[in-house]
């Protein structure tokens, strides 16, 4: 008897064992990329010297990057734009919508594999596909027809009975995990959706909860395919890519959590973290001064209408701020075509681009200390792009009851419709360019913020560095390579992003590991959390950083190390970290030792003691690290 994921997988399976734990190689049918983390994934796409992709399906989407201020973001979408037609690629105009809501309505395939370079991909697993999130990098490999390298996760059962209440939503679904396992909860976990609770979501609804197992560090979730996933796909004339899919009666799994859905109540994740959650109820004393409804998360067509119900024919409190954007232009004509726009307007809120905008610190932050409710999946320190104020993640429901009081406030207390116009049927692809019939006459477009890109240097078999930075608990990768508007237009151009490395923990990094020819980076648990950027990795490689050594590391980031030739490594013994300060010296003894076993000395020099590290590298992991990272390594053996 199989699971849902164990079907999937050993349906792509290449290499490995489907054992948790062990090291697996899985097709991949599909990739995605956004314009933030896309540029560099096409260009290690061209290093590798790939004609056309190897994929079934690949697509380019443009929603990140889209405030135009310069020339940097508008180079960057035609280089995008080009080289997608040269290679194969489908490409999503700027405007046409969020990558990961344009990718559910048109093409997430129930089945199939996905693979992309952004950390919410699992979006689409709403639609009984494995969608998994990783470094650009791994895309780029994915689209040359490189078997995707995972450790196979164990697969937690999350059993679902009731059904949800008035005014309680999916994302406090999503929260509930949050609040009960924390944001390393999910970290080596596949999360499958099972029980009669099910039934009740809509595949809108699903892909808010795959989207935000992203936050759990999840190795992706995935809801079954059944007659909801066909009646969505039939009203996006796609019927023909359904089939049935669900786990096995009687499948075992290596956990599970149970939720009566009919027990949730509305609940907030609190600044600065997804899992900092606490009820509504808890909270109702808090003004609110923004509120912003839209992102991946809550975009779609039965989000926005919700909001509509909540704000029709009632306008804001005078002193919050709201601004919507819809995730997709197909989102966009039907709240027209429903009147939904109108209501929001009339309201009072501000309607933006069908793009990530906010969410990825692209315009609307928030006033010095002030209060944000956001539909989003993140609230990081300093995400928003003003560092003193207060972001907390809700529902679309009590963000819009809030904008309408003024405070915190709980949907379940307020009389408003629960249904609403069914969603008509419009496509329009037209903002999808299709590759070129004639790859071999299309001119790769580079202006001139796009740099080539940084190469590394071979593994040494010492390291001898610096401790050039000391960090706590669950830094995230905008910790390390922030985004926002003033950041996101350097990302082709490495040279100029390592000078906003660790910007906001540490003043001038850049020119301490340029004054001590790089370093080594400490730091506690789930170091890397978060996005998928892999300029995280990057952009520290550019600096000389040779080893990061810290309690333990996310999943994605600890890929993307290895991608770029930093070593990964953990304490044996955790209190060693505490004796470890900033400037100290510290030699890494034998690292090519680590074939034989995964124990490695680790000596610091300056305080003459020494201590254990571990590692979890396979040998495949090792033969890319010796030759300082995964491109030196294809070069090496192609």
């Amino acid at each position: 008897m199989e699971n849902l994921t164990q079907k999937i997988l050993k349906e792509h399976l290449i290499k490995g064992e489907l054992k948790a734990g062990s090291p697996i190689e899985i097709r991949m049918d599909q990739t995605l990329t956004q314009d933030a983390t896309g540029t560099m994934a096409y260009m290690q796409l061209e290093a590798m010297g790939v004609d056309q992709v190897k994929t079934d399906l690949s697509v380019s989407y443009v929603d990140h990057n889209t405030l135009q201020n310069g020339f940097m973001n508008a180079d960057d979408h035609a280089y995008l734009q080009s080289v997608a037609a040269k290679h194969g690629i489908y490409f999503s105009k700027p405007g046409n919508g969020i990558c990961h809501q344009v990718h559910l309505e048109r093409f997430a395939t129930p089945g199939k594999t996905l693979i992309g370079s952004d950390s919410h991909t699992p979006t689409s697993s709403a639609m009984g596909m494995i969608a998994i999130g990783a470094g650009g990098l791994d895309v780029a490999k994915a689209m040359a027809g490189i078997p995707y390298r995972l450790t196979m996760p164990e697969v937690l059962e999350v059993r679902l009975t009731g059904q949800l209440q008035h005014g309680v939503s999916a994302k406090d679904i999503i929260l509930e995990l949050l609040r009960r396992l924390t944001v390393k909860g999910g970290v080596g976990k596949v999360f499958e959706y099972t029980g009669e609770g099910v039934k009740t979501l809509s595949v809108y609804q699903r892909a808010t909860i795959t989207n935000m197992g992203a936050e759990l560090g999840a190795t992706t979730s995935i809801f079954p395919s059944d007659e909801i996933t066909k009646e969505f796909l039939t009203r996006q004339n796609r019927v023909k890519d359904w089939q049935p899919l669900a786990a096995d009666p009687g499948a075992s799994y290596d956990g599970l959590v149970e939720i009566d859905l009919s027990q949730l109540s509305p609940l907030a994740a609190c600044p600065n973290s997804p899992d900092a959650v606490k009820p509504i109820s808890a909270l109702s004393q808090i003004k609110v001064d923004q509120v912003a409804i839209g992102s991946c998360t809550n975009s779609g067509y039965e989000d926005m209408m919700k909001v509509a119900n909540v704000l029709k024919g009632k306008t804001i409190n005078p002193n919050v701020s709201l601004v919507i954007s819809p995730g997709s232009r197909q989102v966009l004509e039907k709240l027209i075509e429903t009147g939904a726009l109108s209501v929001f307007i009339k309201a009072g809120a501000r309607i933006l681009e069908c793009a990530c905008g906010p969410c990825i610190g692209m315009g609307q932050s928030p006033k010095s200390d002030g209060i944000s409710l956001r539909t989003f999946n993140r609230n990081f320190y300093g995400r928003s792009g003003t560092l003193s104020a207060g972001i907390y993640l809700v529902s679309p429901e009590t963000a819009a009851v809030s904008a309408l009081t003024g405070y915190i406030s709980d949907p379940t207390q307020l009389d408003y419709e629960d249904t609403f116009t069914a969603e008509p049927i419009f496509i329009d692809d037209s903002m999808i360019l299709p590759p070129s019939d004639h790859p071999e006459d299309v001119e790769i477009i580079r202006g001139p913020n796009i740099k080539p890109l940084p190469q590394n240097t071979k593994m040494t078999e010492n390291i001898d560095k610096k401790v050039v930075i000391k960090l706590p608990d669950n830094i995230t990768t905008d910790h390390i390579a922030p985004a926002g508007a003033k950041v996101l237009p350097y990302r082709s151009n490495i040279e100029k992003l390592s000078t906003f490395v660790f910007m906001n923990n540490k003043e001038h990094f850049d020119q301490i590991c340029k004054a001590n020819n790089g370093g080594i980076i400490v730091a506690g648990e789930n170091y890397g959390q978060g996005s998928s950027r892999e300029h995280a990795a990057l952009a520290p490689m550019y600096l000389g950083i040779k080893a990061v050594l810290a309690k333990s590391f996310a999943r994605i980031h600890h890929a993307n190390l290895i991608n770029f030739g930093i070593l990964p490594l953990e304490f044996v013994d955790k209190a060693d970290y505490d004796a470890i300060d900033e400037m100290d010296e510290l030699e890494v003894v034998n690292v090519p030792g680590l074939y034989e076993q995964p124990i490695i000395e680790v000596k610091d020099l300056t305080k003459n003691k020494s201590f254990k590290a571990t590692t979890q590298l396979t040998k495949e992991d090792l033969d890319i690290l010796m030759d300082g990272g995964a491109l030196n390594y294809i070069r090496n053996h192609q």
